[in-house]
């Protein structure tokens, strides 16, 4: 895991927070080596690995299903939520201080899980998706509780184009008083893309006003497409 955290922390933090200013969202390229990715979709079908799976069609989500991990975490996914999360804060911290939000997030990951479970939230949010064809997700925000981190991010353990076509990344923006704008990405294979959980402050004339995103994928066209998605917050028990 050595390597990983010395990916994680040689990255160029000041790009990802003015991406994350500007845009609501940032990418990390080859953030997991191509193992990594083959360990983490290999371990899809390990029952004992996740606490309850969804079948998406069922909740009229999409199509497609996803798998809640059980904690203990896996290495790979413990490390990277652990690591990610103080880069992270500073982030949230700005944006909520903009939005005159009075809420301030700690700075280490173990603390905002303490105040999580303090709210009887206690539930790993982490989750691994996969979609066949024709599969796709809603646009949606992930809110677990009353605590939650105003930033989450997605691993992409698969190769569009390769292993998959279509099944591309969806944000919107509703601005106020305005048409919603869409964002489409297609990031690679071990990519990280960071986002917005929720929404994020945009700079106007009378100061910071809030603009609400949501995220989506899609339909998948042929193949299927894995995505890991680390969410910061617990659940509700």
């Amino acid at each position: 895991m050595q390597d990983l955290i010395q990916r994680i922390d040689n990255t160029d933090w000041q790009n990802i927070t003015e991406s994350m200013h500007q845009n609501g969202y940032a990418i990390i390229s080859n953030l997991l080596s191509k193992q990594q990715c083959e360990t983490l979709m290999a371990a899809y079908n390990n029952p004992t690995a996740y606490r309850k799976t969804v079948v998406m069609e069922r909740y009229r989500f999409g199509l497609g299903e996803y798998k809640y991990f059980n904690y203990p975490l896996p290495d790979i996914v413990q490390t990277i939520r652990t690591n990610i999360y103080p880069k992270l804060a500073p982030i949230a911290n700005m944006w909520f201080q903009s939005l005159k939000i009075d809420t301030q997030f700690p700075l280490e990951h173990a603390a905002l899980l303490q105040q999580c479970h303090a709210k009887n939230q206690q539930k790993a949010t982490v989750l691994i998706l996969k979609y066949g064809k024709g599969g796709f997700n809603t646009l949606h925000q992930d809110l677990y509780g009353d605590i939650y981190f105003p930033i989450q991010t997605v691993l992409f353990l698969n190769e569009p184009d390769k292993d998959f076509t279509g099944g591309e990344f969806v944000l919107t923006q509703q601005i106020p008083r305005a048409q919603s704008k869409a964002i489409v990405l297609r990031p690679n294979k071990g990519d990280m893309l960071i986002f917005t959980t929720n929404f994020k402050p945009e700079k106007g004339t009378k100061g910071y006003y809030r603009v609400n995103m949501k995220h989506g994928v899609s339909e998948i066209h042929s193949g299927e497409r894995y995505t890991l998605g680390i969410i910061f917050h617990d659940a509700i028990s």
